[in-house]
């Protein structure tokens, strides 16, 4: 069978038998159709260690237009989706290179991007309007920071999902998987008073700005314009405007409310497990990035403790 064919059977066996997201079946296929753009081979069976060897090589001398490098985890995710393909192949008994002869590169442990409890104050305060939009960009930015979402999470939260007498909602996350998230006081008023304001029908928690629906709809031959559900790009490019606005220096993203989330938590007692759920990280290993908090209290630790001599 055609190698192209079996990429496909391979991202049909990923969504259906493996239950992985959307996002990363698409990522599979974004990675498998440039290796074998770039490997030119019809067949399994064509995929040898040798031709492994010289993709990785080509990964690391990758440029883009603006001469940007790929970087190691970036190029470890090629290297993770020909592996998946590879145990699929041989799963399915087709000929192929075994998947155990290709290692996976060490990532450099990685310092992450957060936020002081100074700055995330300072770009809350500049959603500060009374008009429908800036109600709904201080409920995104409060939601954010509250409960630590991804903003495919966010996204996907629908209006009737939302209880803010308990301050708890349901999300699902990498690999489908539900969990719990609370909802501080500060996010559950920002929630309520943009929900106050909503006079649609939308099934989504946070949509764009329909004070033009008339024209929409006009555009659309006065059909319903449905849809109206914020995509994940207009997150970043909401979280990026008060940023801006509020003269952070940073390069803020929607996940560095995230990362920002986690290590006030660790920075107030909280122990890294309970990090590690509220997170929704598979791993304690993914969770253990935010050391930088860690560290210090283990350094004032052992201040405190450590074999204090007498004179």
């Amino acid at each position: 069978m055609q190698i192209r064919k079996l990429k496909t059977r391979f991202l049909e066996y990923m969504e259906i038998e493996r239950g992985r997201s959307q996002k990363t079946i698409e990522n599979y296929d974004h990675y498998l159709d440039r290796f074998l753009d770039w490997a030119k081979i019809d067949a399994p069976e064509q995929i040898t260690a040798e031709l492994i060897g010289n993709f990785r090589i080509y990964l690391n001398r990758y440029e883009a237009k603006d001469k940007k490098k790929l970087k190691r985890v970036t190029q470890g995710f090629y290297i993770i989706a020909i592996r998946s393909f590879l145990k699929f192949l041989a799963k399915k008994d087709i000929s192929s290179l075994q998947a155990e002869k290709i290692e996976i590169s060490k990532n450099e442990s990685r310092e992450v991007e957060f936020l002081t409890i100074e700055e995330v104050e300072r770009i809350l305060a500049e959603a500060n309007g009374k008009d429908i939009k800036s109600l709904r960009d201080l409920a995104i930015l409060e939601l954010l920071f509250s409960a630590g979402l991804r903003v495919s999470e966010l996204v996907n939260i629908n209006k009737e999902k939302i209880d803010l007498k308990s301050r708890e909602l349901s999300v699902r996350g990498k690999g489908d998987k539900l969990r719990v998230v609370f909802i501080s006081d500060d996010a559950a008023v920002a929630i309520k008073n943009y929900l106050e304001k909503r006079t649609d029908f939308d099934q989504a928690l946070f949509i764009r700005d329909y004070t033009g629906l008339s024209q929409l709809k006009k555009k659309a031959g006065e059909k319903t314009v449905d849809n109206l559900r914020l995509t994940s790009r207009s997150i970043q490019r909401i979280v990026k405007k008060y940023a801006k606005k509020a003269g952070i220096i940073k390069d803020v993203h929607p996940h560095t409310l995230r990362h920002s989330f986690a290590t006030d938590l660790l920075a107030n007692g909280a122990d890294i497990r309970s990090v590690q759920a509220m997170l929704g990280h598979s791993s304690i290993t993914t969770t253990q990035v935010y050391t930088h908090v860690t560290n210090k209290r283990l350094k004032e630790i052992h201040q405190t403790f450590h074999s204090k001599r007498k004179k």
